[in-house]
């Protein structure tokens, strides 16, 4: 076990494959010894062997490592769980020992203390079981699925631990899964990915409610037994097919009754009894196809949760191309899939990744294998299987971190930056109050004492559509405007702009010409700088028929959190435009996200304007570029790229932004190939005709 330590020591072989932001480099770390530069310093993980006590657990087979990368806990899946608990306590559930066998206690780790106990478990003992999926939620551990019995079979139960009581549930009927991953999101519990009882790779998402059953907020009945047992009145579960099994034997166990190596484990006999199905709503849902949804059969995948989002790290493998390695993201409230990086931007091809972890804040993760010439080198090459680490900031794929979900912190605190002022805070938004009072007469009663303006909303000319610099704004910077043309006048409460406006702050502190002549002018647009205001006023950048309606209006407040140093800001807005990215703005956030020195959404703007860059040219967006921005926006095709008609986009897929190759007719690939819209970029074309090379036939 390790843990972060600037003074400590490296495990021999172990690597940090990082870069600043998006990461590209290695940086290799050999008994204790190290090469970095400054701007990689940040990103080093340095670990330390830590002494443990107290009643520590025996063996447990199978692929597990329980790290602590910078403070954070993480479970890298199969064998037994790991979850994080209170923020300084590691629940371990389940696994196999030694022996192989199946095992269903529960021991607790203290982060701060470095001990090991065994809580005092009461009620329905679950199945001893492995490579199940667990997670912590209202004070209740829940876990789903897994492989038990003495003749392996795959589980389909839901169970629960209450944390307050240290009492199991009973056991229902839910999905029969192992090797999946599981999280709570929404008052749901949801299931995806694994393997089903066929041994088949699943794309199906499921989920539970919890909200509406009594079940999951009443104590559990305590007792001794699986619930299961109890009674053979209960009727088959409609998923019954899941248990197709023969009655297993009973678990051999030392002459204690308990297993070997561990004091207080707690397996049962395998029991097929049909359970009652979940009470809740179940419901589920199957991608058959799409341009950005990844099949779960080809690549190593890897599913976390991080701001009401599943990310699915699509990795390296026999199975999978390095060109098709992405990291992908499925929205659970639109059940919508996006492709948030190329892997080529994220993952070196000569490296194989075999476990993932993630922060509690949902903010980062990390990525622990090793290089692929030392995993096939035969003797020692167990010894390099986790010597690489390849940290991910995911703020740089527009995710805000689970501090921004709609459901709060346990705690009450939020787990992102409270505002572009304040790191944290326990006061709530007050968001649609002060919205009242926003942009009123001081006649009306509002108690508005300053004026802001912006330019006025006309139709920008060929090089002068964006005026604001990058560069950071200094406190002798002239605000008030001369000859402009301004705006209406937008009053506001000089106090509010105080206390949620740094550079406003400054500016007033130094008594400098607006504080005197109580106006200010900035020089962006009146729709943009309207918007900022109400931003300052509500801390949303959400649509709204007055304030953020166009993705132009939020590609400037990009531009103005990069001027203004607003982090907070910044993020909402990469959030909303590269989620949001459509035909009519994608020229204009291309641009404006090249200003504001956002490259991955710089590099995703174009890369939309590229895949329907037909209907882009079209549009007012793209005509309003200067010429300079035009000639760049071209060149980020590929240098063997070119332009292929509709036509031909038809038959051999990619129409409508899909996948080139992929849902085409594969007939006449010889006809007309021009004057159409759409583009096709270098690397497809060389796929392609490495394929018709082959032989190979478009389907």
């Amino acid at each position: 076990m390790f843990r972060n330590d600037p003074n400590g020591i490296v495990p021999a072989k172990l690597k940090a494959v990082s870069h600043h932001g998006i990461p590209t480099k290695h940086t290799r770390l050999a008994d204790s010894e190290f090469t970095a530069t400054r701007d990689e310093w940040e990103y080093l993980e340095w670990w330390t062997l830590v002494d443990n006590y107290g009643d520590i657990p025996g063996v447990r087979m199978g692929k597990y490592a329980i790290l602590c990368l910078q403070t954070v806990l993480a479970k890298c899946q199969s064998g037994h769980t790991a979850c994080l608990w209170q923020g300084d306590k590691l629940l371990i559930y389940g696994g196999e020992n030694e022996h192989r066998e199946y095992l269903s206690d529960v021991v607790i780790f203290d982060l701060k203390t470095a001990h090991w106990t065994q809580p005092d478990i009461r009620g329905h003992i679950p199945k001893g079981r492995a490579r199940h999926a667990a997670a912590v939620y209202d004070d209740k551990l829940y876990v789903v699925g897994g492989l038990a019995g003495t003749e392996t079979y795959t589980l389909d139960e839901i169970c629960y631990l209450d944390l307050k009581t240290w009492a199991w549930s009973r056991s229902w009927s839910f999905v029969g899964r192992y090797d999946h991953s599981t999280w709570v999101w929404g008052g749901r519990i949801w299931v995806f990915g694994g393997m089903g009882p066929d041994m088949e790779r699943t794309g199906e998402l499921w989920w539970l409610d919890l909200k509406s059953s009594p079940a999951f907020k009443s104590a559990p009945v305590t007792g001794t037994r699986d619930s299961s047992a109890a009674s053979s009145r209960v009727p088959p579960s409609p998923r019954s097919p899941y248990a197709q099994f023969n009655q297993p034997q009973q678990v051999i166990t030392g002459s204690t009754g308990y297993t070997a190596n561990s004091s207080s484990v707690q397996v049962r006999a395998s029991s097929m009894t049909p359970k009652p199905v979940a009470p809740g709503d179940i419901s589920s849902i199957k991608f058959i196809s799409g341009p950005n949804v990844p099949s779960q059969a080809l690549g190593t995948h890897y599913h976390v949760y991080s701001s009401g989002t599943m990310l699915d790290f699509v990795t390296s493998s026999d199975t999978i191309r390095p060109s098709e390695c992405n990291l992908s993201s499925l929205e659970l409230d639109s059940f919508c899939w996006r492709k948030l990086a190329e892997g080529s931007e994220i993952f070196d091809p000569g490296y194989r990744w075999h476990y993932c972890a993630m922060n509690e804040d949902g903010t980062k993760a990390w990525l622990l294998g090793c290089a692929t010439e030392l995993r096939d080198n035969g003797a020692g090459a167990f010894e390099a299987y986790l010597s690489d680490v390849l940290p991910i900031d995911l703020r740089r794929f527009g995710l805000l971190g689970n501090g921004f979900s709609p459901e709060p912190n346990g705690e009450g605190h939020p787990k992102m930056p409270a505002s572009d002022t304040h790191a944290t805070s326990n006061v709530s938004g007050l968001g649609a109050d002060l919205a009242a009072m926003f942009d009123e007469m001081p006649e009306s009663g509002s108690g508005t004492d300053f004026i802001v303006t912006g330019e006025r909303d006309e139709p920008a000319h060929d090089d002068s559509m964006f005026a604001t610099s990058t560069t950071n704004v200094t406190e002798q910077q002239q605000f008030i405007a001369s000859n402009a043309l301004t705006s209406s006048p937008i009053h506001v409460h000089k106090l509010i702009l105080q206390a949620r406006w740094p550079h406003f702050g400054r500016v007033y502190a130094s008594q400098m010409a607006e504080f005197h002549t109580k106006k200010m002018h900035i020089p962006e647009p009146y729709s943009v700088v309207r918007a900022f205001l109400y931003y300052l006023y509500t801390d949303s950048i959400a649509k709204h028929p007055e304030y953020c309606a166009s993705l132009g209006d939020v590609a400037g407040l990009l531009v103005m959190s990069n001027v203004y140093d607003m982090p907070k800001l910044r993020l909402l807005c990469i959030h909303r435009l590269s989620r949001e990215l459509d035909v009519e703005h994608s020229a204009v956030v291309w641009e404006r996200a090249g200003t504001a020195g956002e490259e991955w959404l710089k590099k995703r703007a174009a890369t939309f304007c590229l895949t329907h860059w037909g209907r882009i040219v079209r549009t007012d967006g793209f005509k309003k570029l200067s010429r300079q921005s035009m000639t760049e926006l071209c060149e980020a095709v590929d240098i063997e790229g070119r332009v292929i008609g509709g036509e031909e986009l038809e038959v051999i897929g990619g129409l409508g932004g899909g996948k080139i190759g992929v849902g085409g007719s594969g007939r006449g690939l010889s006809t007309n190939k021009s004057n159409a819209p759409g583009i096709q970029l270098g690397e497809e074309v060389e796929d392609l005709d490495a394929e018709e090379d082959d032989g190979m036939e478009l389907n």
